[in-house]
This record gives C-alpha cells, structure tokens and sequence, in this order.
C-alpha cells in the first residue's frame, strides 16, 4: 500500500496505464514497443490525445465507463522506464499500486498471445526492473503482450529492437486488438475475473 502524501484535488483515477516502448522514430515498429501501440490503439478507441507532461511521459487523460483513466507512454528510454512511472504514481497519487497497469513485449509468449498478471516476477524484463527499483515494489499489474522467442543465434536485447516479422506483425496487431479489450475488462470486472477470460492459449 502506497502512502498517502496529499489529499485529490481533483477526480481520483482509476487506472493509470503506462506502455513501455523506446521513444524516436528509430524504434517505431519495433518489438520492444508493443507496449506504446497498445495505448495508441486504445487511446483511439476513447478519443484520447496525446500530451507531453513534465512527468517525462506523453499522457492521455480518458474517461470509461464515466471513469478516469490516464494513458501514459515514456520519454525516457526503455531501461529508465521508472523515472517516469515514479513521477506519474506520485503525481496521481495512487493509493495502491493495483490501480498501475504497465504494459510490455514478453518474450515468453508466442505473438499473437497476452497474458494478464498482478504483481510477481520480472522475468528479466529491463523496463520492469526499472519500474521495480523506482517504485521499491512488484505489485503492479502487468499486460504481457508476446512477441516470441529469438533464434539461438540473436541476443534478446538486438531482437526486440528489430521490426517482427509479416506473420509475427499480423499476430501482433490482432493481439493489440484484444489488449484493449483486456484493458476494459480489468476496468469493468477486475483483474481475476479478466486473467480467467484472456490467460488461456490459443
């Protein structure tokens, strides 16, 4: 449980998203930015506009369902993703960190595939660590959103910085489809009841 530091003054949120990506044109459509896609895609849907804040973040501010939701996607790079979570969980101060929702490219996952998860491990995910040692806990929730495994022959790190392939690209944007409606089921019926609907294999 965060503490408390200032009383709202203004509409509490219910959700703060963050996708995590590399900023630039440079890494648009790269595997590693599937994260800021999901909330473009989102955002869209909502009639939400991106803003640069001096949260070192572009942020969206929405209403669903007659709530507030906040889309958020870094300026910083990947790995100091937390500079930017930390100034946007305080700046809305969050009363718990379920109501923090970061969005990744996960390795793990085949594309095409989404997990949902609250809190855990960080399975080596370099803009989680950050996001972790900024905020000095695991218990966000996370929408993992798969991209595949590299060749034995490719680190990790050069993999996620390339485009995905035709086929791995069409079974990402049909993933990015259903994020978003992954993202309104944790808003509608919480985090349980939408891992029990979307973390099941194709």
């Amino acid at each position: 449980m965060l503490r408390r530091q200032r009383k709202f003054t203004s509409t509490p949120i219910r959700l703060l998203i963050v996708g995590l990506g590399n900023p630039g044109k440079k890494y648009e459509n790269t595997r590693h930015n599937v994260g800021f896609e999901v909330l473009d895609r989102f955002a869209t849907k909502h009639g939400g506009k991106f803003k640069r804040t001096k949260e070192l973040a572009f942020c969206s501010d929405i209403r669903v369902n007659g709530e507030k939701i906040i889309l958020a996607k870094p300026t910083t790079f990947m790995n100091e993703s937390g500079l930017a979570v930390q100034q946007l969980v305080r700046k809305h101060d969050l009363e718990t960190l379920d109501a923090l929702l970061i969005i990744h490219d996960e390795l793990d996952l085949k594309p095409g595939t989404l997990k949902v998860k609250l809190h855990g491990g960080l399975a080596g995910h370099n803009g989680l660590k950050s996001i972790s040692k900024h905020l000095k806990s695991n218990d966000f929730g996370r929408l993992r959103i798969g991209v595949g495994k590299p060749p034995q022959s490719q680190l990790g790190k050069n993999y996620v910085l390339k485009p995905p392939s035709r086929s791995d690209r069409i079974a990402i944007n049909n993933c990015i489809e259903k994020a978003t409606d992954a993202i309104e089921a944790i808003l509608s019926h919480g985090y349980e009841m939408t891992m029990n609907e979307f973390n099941r294999e194709i």
